[in-house]
Protein backbone atom coordinates (compact mmCIF):
# COMPACT_ATOMS: atom_id res chain seq x y z
CA UNK A 1 0.00 0.00 0.00
CA UNK A 2 2.80 2.23 0.99
CA UNK A 3 4.57 1.72 -2.57
CA UNK A 4 0.87 2.55 -4.47
CA UNK A 5 0.94 5.72 -2.17
CA UNK A 6 4.04 6.65 -3.80
CA UNK A 7 3.40 5.76 -7.06
CA UNK A 8 0.09 8.12 -6.75
CA UNK A 9 1.68 11.10 -5.27
CA UNK A 10 4.30 10.53 -8.22
CA UNK A 11 1.80 11.14 -10.86
CA UNK A 12 0.38 13.86 -9.18
CA UNK A 13 3.97 15.81 -8.61
CA UNK A 14 4.22 14.88 -12.39
CA UNK A 15 0.93 16.13 -13.65
CA UNK A 16 1.19 19.88 -11.32
CA UNK A 17 4.67 20.08 -12.99
CA UNK A 18 3.32 19.38 -16.64
CA UNK A 19 0.32 21.70 -16.29
CA UNK A 20 2.66 24.30 -14.08
CA UNK A 21 4.90 23.79 -17.16
CA UNK A 22 1.74 24.62 -19.49
CA UNK A 23 0.09 27.69 -18.06
CA UNK A 24 3.64 29.29 -18.01
CA UNK A 25 3.86 28.18 -21.80
CA UNK A 26 0.69 30.11 -21.98
CA UNK A 27 1.53 33.34 -20.21
CA UNK A 28 4.54 33.43 -21.62
CA UNK A 29 3.06 33.39 -25.24
CA UNK A 30 1.06 36.22 -24.46
CA UNK A 31 4.26 38.68 -24.93
CA UNK A 32 3.59 41.04 -27.79
CA UNK A 33 6.95 39.58 -29.98
CA UNK A 34 4.75 36.48 -30.56
CA UNK A 35 2.44 38.75 -32.25
CA UNK A 36 -1.68 38.07 -32.45
CA UNK A 37 -3.69 35.69 -34.77
CA UNK A 38 -5.76 37.17 -37.28
CA UNK A 39 -9.15 37.83 -36.42
CA UNK A 40 -12.96 39.55 -37.69
CA UNK A 41 -12.74 41.19 -40.91
CA UNK A 42 -9.23 40.07 -41.49
CA UNK A 43 -9.30 36.49 -40.56
CA UNK A 44 -12.67 36.43 -42.83
CA UNK A 45 -10.18 37.89 -45.81
CA UNK A 46 -7.67 35.17 -44.94
CA UNK A 47 -10.79 32.71 -45.57
CA UNK A 48 -11.48 34.01 -48.73
CA UNK A 49 -7.92 33.39 -50.51
CA UNK A 50 -7.67 30.98 -52.93
CA UNK A 51 -4.32 29.88 -51.22
CA UNK A 52 -6.12 29.05 -47.90
CA UNK A 53 -8.03 25.49 -47.50
CA UNK A 54 -8.38 23.33 -44.35
CA UNK A 55 -7.39 25.77 -41.89
CA UNK A 56 -3.61 26.70 -43.75
CA UNK A 57 -2.23 28.64 -46.62
CA UNK A 58 -0.40 26.58 -49.05
CA UNK A 59 1.95 26.27 -50.93
CA UNK A 60 1.24 26.11 -54.70
CA UNK A 61 3.11 22.81 -54.90
CA UNK A 62 5.58 20.91 -53.11
CA UNK A 63 8.99 19.44 -54.48
CA UNK A 64 10.30 17.85 -51.67
CA UNK A 65 13.27 15.87 -50.86
CA UNK A 66 12.55 14.45 -47.43
CA UNK A 67 13.76 10.98 -46.55
CA UNK A 68 11.39 8.82 -44.87
CA UNK A 69 11.82 8.90 -41.28
CA UNK A 70 12.78 12.30 -41.32
CA UNK A 71 11.19 14.56 -38.73
CA UNK A 72 12.27 18.38 -37.47
CA UNK A 73 12.62 17.74 -33.99
CA UNK A 74 15.43 15.17 -35.31
CA UNK A 75 17.20 18.33 -37.59
CA UNK A 76 16.63 20.74 -34.76
CA UNK A 77 18.91 18.34 -32.22
CA UNK A 78 21.42 17.38 -34.87
CA UNK A 79 21.52 21.30 -35.75
CA UNK A 80 21.96 22.29 -32.22
CA UNK A 81 23.47 19.95 -30.58
CA UNK A 82 25.23 17.76 -32.90
CA UNK A 83 28.76 17.73 -34.17
CA UNK A 84 28.29 20.55 -36.66
CA UNK A 85 32.34 21.85 -37.65
CA UNK A 86 32.60 25.63 -37.97
CA UNK A 87 28.87 25.85 -37.97
CA UNK A 88 29.70 29.31 -36.45
CA UNK A 89 32.62 31.63 -37.00
CA UNK A 90 35.43 32.33 -34.32
CA UNK A 91 36.13 35.76 -35.89
CA UNK A 92 34.06 38.87 -35.96
CA UNK A 93 32.36 39.21 -39.49
CA UNK A 94 33.97 42.38 -41.82
CA UNK A 95 31.84 45.16 -42.16
CA UNK A 96 31.48 48.55 -43.59
CA UNK A 97 29.22 51.15 -42.18
CA UNK A 98 27.40 53.31 -44.79
CA UNK A 99 26.01 56.54 -43.64
CA UNK A 100 22.24 55.74 -44.62
CA UNK A 101 21.15 59.40 -44.44
CA UNK A 102 23.94 60.78 -46.74
CA UNK A 103 22.68 58.76 -49.87
CA UNK A 104 22.13 61.02 -52.84
CA UNK A 105 18.14 60.39 -53.37
CA UNK A 106 18.83 60.69 -57.54
CA UNK A 107 20.76 57.11 -57.07
CA UNK A 108 19.64 53.63 -56.50
CA UNK A 109 21.14 51.76 -53.73
CA UNK A 110 21.13 48.25 -51.86
CA UNK A 111 23.05 47.71 -48.44
CA UNK A 112 22.98 44.03 -46.66
CA UNK A 113 22.28 43.70 -42.82
CA UNK A 114 22.77 40.10 -42.83
CA UNK A 115 20.33 37.34 -43.35
CA UNK A 116 17.57 38.52 -45.66
CA UNK A 117 17.85 42.22 -44.47
CA UNK A 118 18.31 44.95 -46.56
CA UNK A 119 17.78 48.54 -47.67
CA UNK A 120 17.26 49.69 -50.91
CA UNK A 121 16.81 53.18 -52.24
CA UNK A 122 15.13 53.22 -55.85
CA UNK A 123 13.97 56.26 -57.70
CA UNK A 124 14.17 57.91 -54.57
CA UNK A 125 11.49 55.70 -52.33
CA UNK A 126 13.39 53.77 -49.36
CA UNK A 127 12.41 50.20 -48.81
CA UNK A 128 13.60 48.41 -46.02
CA UNK A 129 13.07 44.12 -46.17
CA UNK A 130 12.58 42.06 -43.17
CA UNK A 131 14.51 43.85 -40.82
CA UNK A 132 16.24 41.94 -38.13
CA UNK A 133 18.56 44.28 -36.47
CA UNK A 134 18.62 43.04 -32.87
CA UNK A 135 21.23 40.45 -32.27
CA UNK A 136 18.67 37.65 -32.50
CA UNK A 137 16.45 35.51 -34.78
CA UNK A 138 14.49 33.91 -31.60
CA UNK A 139 11.78 34.94 -29.12
CA UNK A 140 13.55 32.95 -26.46
CA UNK A 141 16.68 34.61 -24.31
CA UNK A 142 18.84 31.48 -25.28
CA UNK A 143 17.45 31.18 -28.78
CA UNK A 144 19.74 31.90 -32.14
CA UNK A 145 22.07 34.82 -31.39
CA UNK A 146 23.59 37.33 -34.49
CA UNK A 147 27.38 36.15 -34.97
CA UNK A 148 30.21 38.78 -33.48
CA UNK A 149 30.55 41.63 -35.77
CA UNK A 150 26.79 41.74 -37.93
CA UNK A 151 25.33 44.25 -35.51
CA UNK A 152 26.16 47.20 -36.77
CA UNK A 153 23.30 49.22 -37.25
CA UNK A 154 20.69 50.37 -35.46
CA UNK A 155 17.31 52.64 -35.64
CA UNK A 156 19.00 55.24 -34.99
CA UNK A 157 20.88 54.96 -38.56
CA UNK A 158 18.09 55.10 -40.60
CA UNK A 159 16.62 57.62 -42.29
CA UNK A 160 12.62 57.36 -43.05
CA UNK A 161 11.36 54.16 -44.63
CA UNK A 162 8.46 54.99 -47.16
CA UNK A 163 8.19 50.83 -47.26
CA UNK A 164 8.59 48.04 -44.90
CA UNK A 165 8.44 44.55 -46.97
CA UNK A 166 8.03 41.26 -44.88
CA UNK A 167 8.20 38.34 -47.01
CA UNK A 168 6.49 35.84 -43.89
CA UNK A 169 6.46 36.31 -40.29
CA UNK A 170 9.49 34.00 -38.73
CA UNK A 171 11.27 35.42 -36.51
CA UNK A 172 14.61 35.74 -38.43
CA UNK A 173 12.21 38.07 -41.16
CA UNK A 174 10.20 40.07 -38.46
CA UNK A 175 11.61 40.94 -35.59
CA UNK A 176 9.47 42.92 -32.72
CA UNK A 177 11.94 44.64 -31.57
CA UNK A 178 13.69 46.39 -34.44
CA UNK A 179 9.74 47.25 -36.05
CA UNK A 180 9.37 48.80 -33.01
CA UNK A 181 12.40 50.71 -32.84
CA UNK A 182 12.15 52.11 -36.21
CA UNK A 183 8.10 52.59 -35.77
CA UNK A 184 8.21 56.22 -35.96
CA UNK A 185 10.08 56.19 -39.19
CA UNK A 186 7.92 53.64 -41.16
CA UNK A 187 5.08 55.12 -43.25
CA UNK A 188 3.94 51.69 -45.05
CA UNK A 189 4.21 48.41 -44.27
CA UNK A 190 3.68 45.82 -47.04
CA UNK A 191 2.84 41.98 -46.19
CA UNK A 192 0.68 38.87 -47.00
CA UNK A 193 -2.68 38.50 -45.59
CA UNK A 194 -2.58 37.39 -41.91
CA UNK A 195 0.31 39.58 -40.97
CA UNK A 196 -1.10 42.61 -41.03
CA UNK A 197 -2.44 41.48 -37.31
CA UNK A 198 0.80 41.49 -35.92
CA UNK A 199 1.37 44.76 -36.89
CA UNK A 200 -2.35 45.85 -35.67
CA UNK A 201 -1.57 44.63 -32.23
CA UNK A 202 2.16 46.38 -32.01
CA UNK A 203 -0.08 49.95 -32.88
CA UNK A 204 0.17 50.46 -36.32
CA UNK A 205 -2.57 52.45 -37.67
CA UNK A 206 -4.70 50.29 -40.19
CA UNK A 207 -3.63 52.91 -43.48
CA UNK A 208 -0.22 52.50 -42.71
CA UNK A 209 -1.08 48.31 -43.74
CA UNK A 210 -0.90 47.40 -47.08
CA UNK A 211 -1.98 43.56 -46.50
CA UNK A 212 -2.11 41.56 -49.92
CA UNK A 213 -2.54 37.95 -51.53
CA UNK A 214 -0.31 36.80 -53.81
CA UNK A 215 -0.64 38.68 -57.51
CA UNK A 216 -1.23 41.65 -56.49
CA UNK A 217 -0.31 45.28 -57.36
CA UNK A 218 0.63 48.09 -55.23
CA UNK A 219 1.14 51.42 -57.20
CA UNK A 220 3.52 53.44 -55.47
CA UNK A 221 4.30 56.36 -58.02
CA UNK A 222 3.92 57.43 -61.59
CA UNK A 223 5.75 53.62 -63.29
CA UNK A 224 6.44 52.52 -60.13
CA UNK A 225 5.01 49.35 -58.66
CA UNK A 226 5.26 46.75 -55.72
CA UNK A 227 3.71 43.09 -56.90
CA UNK A 228 3.37 40.14 -54.75
CA UNK A 229 4.42 36.68 -55.98
CA UNK A 230 4.35 33.72 -54.46
CA UNK A 231 7.10 31.67 -52.57
CA UNK A 232 7.08 28.03 -51.38
CA UNK A 233 8.07 28.22 -47.61
CA UNK A 234 5.39 28.71 -44.62
CA UNK A 235 4.37 31.36 -41.88
CA UNK A 236 3.61 31.53 -37.93
CA UNK A 237 4.95 32.73 -34.68
CA UNK A 238 2.43 30.58 -32.36
CA UNK A 239 5.29 27.28 -32.71
CA UNK A 240 1.81 24.54 -32.77
CA UNK A 241 -0.25 26.90 -34.91
CA UNK A 242 1.63 26.77 -39.02
CA UNK A 243 0.67 28.41 -41.60
CA UNK A 244 -2.20 30.81 -40.32
CA UNK A 245 -0.67 33.95 -42.16
CA UNK A 246 0.77 33.95 -45.81
CA UNK A 247 4.49 33.75 -47.39
CA UNK A 248 5.55 35.81 -50.32
CA UNK A 249 8.23 37.31 -52.73
CA UNK A 250 7.74 40.61 -54.17
CA UNK A 251 9.21 42.27 -57.29
CA UNK A 252 9.87 45.70 -57.60
CA UNK A 253 9.28 47.63 -60.71
CA UNK A 254 10.82 51.16 -60.95
CA UNK A 255 11.32 53.24 -64.01
CA UNK A 256 14.58 52.68 -63.88
CA UNK A 257 14.94 49.24 -61.76
CA UNK A 258 13.37 45.50 -62.20
CA UNK A 259 13.94 43.57 -58.82
CA UNK A 260 12.92 40.31 -57.89
CA UNK A 261 12.92 39.75 -53.99
CA UNK A 262 12.56 36.23 -53.16
CA UNK A 263 12.35 36.21 -49.24
CA UNK A 264 12.27 32.52 -48.30
CA UNK A 265 11.85 29.95 -50.34
CA UNK A 266 12.86 26.46 -51.61
CA UNK A 267 12.96 25.73 -55.70
CA UNK A 268 10.15 25.05 -57.93
CA UNK A 269 8.38 26.28 -61.11
CA UNK A 270 7.39 29.04 -59.65
CA UNK A 271 10.36 31.03 -60.42
CA UNK A 272 10.32 29.90 -64.41
CA UNK A 273 6.52 31.05 -64.34
CA UNK A 274 7.75 34.83 -62.44
CA UNK A 275 10.40 34.95 -64.93
CA UNK A 276 8.28 34.25 -68.04
CA UNK A 277 5.79 36.84 -66.73
CA UNK A 278 8.23 39.47 -65.92
CA UNK A 279 10.58 38.89 -69.48
CA UNK A 280 13.52 39.22 -66.96
CA UNK A 281 15.38 41.23 -63.93
CA UNK A 282 18.07 43.26 -63.42
CA UNK A 283 18.83 41.58 -59.82
CA UNK A 284 17.08 38.91 -57.77
CA UNK A 285 17.64 38.59 -53.96
CA UNK A 286 17.55 34.76 -53.44
CA UNK A 287 17.48 32.97 -50.44
CA UNK A 288 20.76 30.36 -50.39
CA UNK A 289 21.20 29.02 -46.91
CA UNK A 290 20.00 27.69 -43.68
CA UNK A 291 19.68 24.23 -45.72
CA UNK A 292 19.71 20.62 -45.02
CA UNK A 293 20.73 17.57 -47.32
CA UNK A 294 17.40 16.41 -45.71
CA UNK A 295 14.95 19.11 -46.75
CA UNK A 296 17.84 21.29 -48.64
CA UNK A 297 14.84 21.93 -51.35
CA UNK A 298 11.40 22.04 -50.29
CA UNK A 299 11.79 25.52 -47.80
CA UNK A 300 15.05 26.95 -48.33
CA UNK A 301 17.38 26.67 -51.69
CA UNK A 302 21.36 25.39 -51.10
CA UNK A 303 23.16 27.17 -53.89
CA UNK A 304 22.52 24.89 -56.98
CA UNK A 305 19.49 25.62 -57.04
CA UNK A 306 19.49 29.53 -56.05
CA UNK A 307 21.78 29.34 -59.34
CA UNK A 308 18.85 27.88 -61.15
CA UNK A 309 16.10 29.94 -59.78
CA UNK A 310 18.07 33.23 -60.89
CA UNK A 311 18.56 31.58 -64.47
CA UNK A 312 14.66 30.73 -64.44
CA UNK A 313 14.03 34.44 -63.29
CA UNK A 314 16.23 35.56 -66.22
CA UNK A 315 17.57 37.73 -63.78
CA UNK A 316 21.24 39.72 -64.92
CA UNK A 317 22.92 38.95 -60.95
CA UNK A 318 22.38 37.14 -58.29
CA UNK A 319 22.94 38.78 -54.65
CA UNK A 320 22.35 35.06 -52.35
CA UNK A 321 21.36 35.77 -49.09
CA UNK A 322 19.86 34.13 -45.54
CA UNK A 323 23.58 33.44 -44.94
CA UNK A 324 26.09 34.96 -42.47
CA UNK A 325 24.49 35.96 -39.40
CA UNK A 326 22.57 33.07 -37.62
CA UNK A 327 22.81 29.70 -37.34
CA UNK A 328 19.52 27.45 -38.44
CA UNK A 329 20.88 24.76 -40.17
CA UNK A 330 23.77 22.72 -39.68
CA UNK A 331 26.06 23.59 -43.05
CA UNK A 332 29.39 25.50 -41.98
CA UNK A 333 28.72 29.07 -41.78
CA UNK A 334 30.74 30.26 -45.01
CA UNK A 335 29.87 27.41 -47.10
CA UNK A 336 26.76 29.11 -49.13
CA UNK A 337 29.12 31.53 -50.18
CA UNK A 338 31.45 29.52 -51.11
CA UNK A 339 29.63 27.41 -53.14
CA UNK A 340 27.96 29.74 -54.56
CA UNK A 341 30.65 31.52 -56.09
CA UNK A 342 32.42 28.30 -57.15
CA UNK A 343 29.04 27.56 -59.13
CA UNK A 344 28.57 31.18 -60.80
CA UNK A 345 32.37 31.30 -61.91
CA UNK A 346 31.78 28.11 -63.78
CA UNK A 347 28.66 29.52 -65.30
CA UNK A 348 29.77 33.10 -65.84
CA UNK A 349 27.04 34.47 -63.69
CA UNK A 350 27.45 37.72 -61.88
CA UNK A 351 27.31 37.52 -58.28
CA UNK A 352 26.26 40.34 -55.86
CA UNK A 353 28.12 39.73 -52.79
CA UNK A 354 29.04 42.80 -50.15
CA UNK A 355 29.80 42.82 -46.75
CA UNK A 356 27.58 44.08 -44.29
CA UNK A 357 26.90 47.94 -44.87
CA UNK A 358 28.53 47.38 -47.74
CA UNK A 359 27.17 50.22 -50.44
CA UNK A 360 25.46 48.25 -53.69
CA UNK A 361 25.47 50.68 -56.55
CA UNK A 362 22.43 49.12 -58.65
CA UNK A 363 23.10 51.51 -61.66
CA UNK A 364 26.62 50.55 -61.76
CA UNK A 365 26.70 47.31 -64.10
CA UNK A 366 30.74 47.18 -63.21
CA UNK A 367 30.64 46.77 -59.70
CA UNK A 368 32.40 44.23 -58.80
CA UNK A 369 32.73 42.32 -54.96
CA UNK A 370 35.54 41.16 -52.67
CA UNK A 371 35.15 37.64 -51.37
CA UNK A 372 35.01 38.75 -47.51
CA UNK A 373 34.64 35.58 -46.32
CA UNK A 374 38.12 34.29 -47.44
CA UNK A 375 40.21 34.02 -44.60
CA UNK A 376 37.41 34.20 -42.14
CA UNK A 377 37.79 31.42 -39.42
Amino acid sequence: MKIKKIFKQMILITLGIILLICIATIIYLQQPQFGKLPTGKRLEQVKKSQNYRDGKFRNLKTFSMIPEGYTMAGEVWRTFFGNNPRKFPTDKIPSFKTDLKKLPNNKNFLIWFGHSSYFLQIDGKKILVDPVLMGSASPLPFGVKSFKGTEIYSANDFPNIDYVLISHDHFDHLDYRTIMALKSKIKYVICGLGVGENFEYWGFENKQIIEKDWNEIIKIDKNFTIETATAQHGSGRKFIINDNTLWMSYTINSPSQKIYIGGDSGYNNHFADIGKKYGSFDLAILDNGQYSEDWYSSIHMPPKFSLKAAKDLNAKKLFPVHSSKFVLSRHPWDEPLIKITELANKANYPLVTPMIGELVKLDDTTQTFKHWWVGVN
